[in-house]
């Protein structure tokens, strides 16, 4: 299906006719699992692209509200939860528009705000929130989801990778477990859901992947994006424990390996260099 302006335009008119005369242009950069459109200048139609995505609306839609009066960051204010019409299949969403540009920055300052965004999402109580699973690709879940990935890009990528230090790293990370009960988890923090202005985060954006579960996740940013001091920074302002500092180093790896390999086609600026990620990953031992 063709996820263009006249789609949303036609789903405006027929869910959120008080909208449907709004300008309506394509976000450059608008995302993997969703296209963006921005309606008028306060609001975005945001669209699952494929039916594995189908589930992220509605977790937005239920859990956004309880989450944002208590970060320090603007996150996404769901205004309207759309339903599957006019042949489009999935729930999709409406929302306020938020001003900023991805994440460029690499920056000690911009590596604190994010880890302190983190520490205070970790921080919410998470009685009830959504569990880990295939419909959120397992963040907030075990490593071992992916230990058949990881050997598989190994094997692909013989002579091009230390192969044995990786599944060492791997192996050590995913024979540890988080003894503390669970946190909430973004899913998703990378540089393209990182919003900034004048050199500063903004706000974060895309909780598609919203679980409670193992935060360790989240900390992939700081070998995927991050580096030298400026990781040092995220750290220190997160201070997570060394056991979760490990799986979050393995999360960086398994992406990188398996972009390196081939195996997951993505348009993400912060995996355009796996092998790099590969090394710093590999370089912290």
């Amino acid at each position: 299906m063709k996820l263009d302006r006249e789609l949303v335009r036609a789903l405006l008119r027929e869910q959120f006719p008080q909208w449907a005369d709004l300008a309506i242009e394509p976000v450059r950069r608008g995302g993997w699992d969703n296209r963006s459109f921005r309606v008028g200048a306060d609001l975005v139609a945001r669209l699952p692209s494929h039916a594995a995505y189908a589930a992220q609306p509605p977790r937005e839609h239920r859990w956004l509200p309880y989450l944002a009066p208590q970060l320090p960051l603007p996150v996404p204010a769901v205004v309207a939860l759309g339903q599957p019409g006019c042949g489009y299949p999935w729930p999709w969403s409406v929302r306020r528009w938020i001003e900023g540009r991805a994440l460029e920055s690499r920056g000690a300052q911009v590596a604190a705000s994010l880890g302190r965004f983190l520490a205070a999402l970790q921080a919410i109580d998470a009685a009830g929130g959504p569990a880990p699973g295939a419909h959120n690709f397992h963040r907030g879940g075990e490593l071992e989801a992916y230990s058949g990935e990881v050997r598989r890009a190994l094997v692909i990528l013989e002579g091009r990778v230390a192969e044995h230090a990786a599944l060492a790293l791997w192996n050590e990370a995913a024979s540890t477990r988080r003894e503390l009960p669970p946190a909430w988890v973004h899913g998703d923090v990378a540089p393209g859901n990182l919003l900034e202005r004048d050199g500063r985060l903004a706000a974060v954006i895309d909780f598609g992947n919203l679980a409670v579960g193992d935060p360790a996740c989240d900390l992939a940013i700081a070998w995927t994006w991050l580096e030298g001091p400026a990781r040092d920074h995220f750290r220190a302002a997160l201070a997570p424990d060394e056991a979760t500092w490990l799986r979050g180093r393995a999360w960086a790896l398994w992406k990188a390996l398996v972009v390196a390999a081939g195996m997951s086609p993505t348009t993400a600026v912060e995996h355009s260099a796996p092998f790099s990620v590969v090394a710093r990953c590999l370089e912290d031992r």
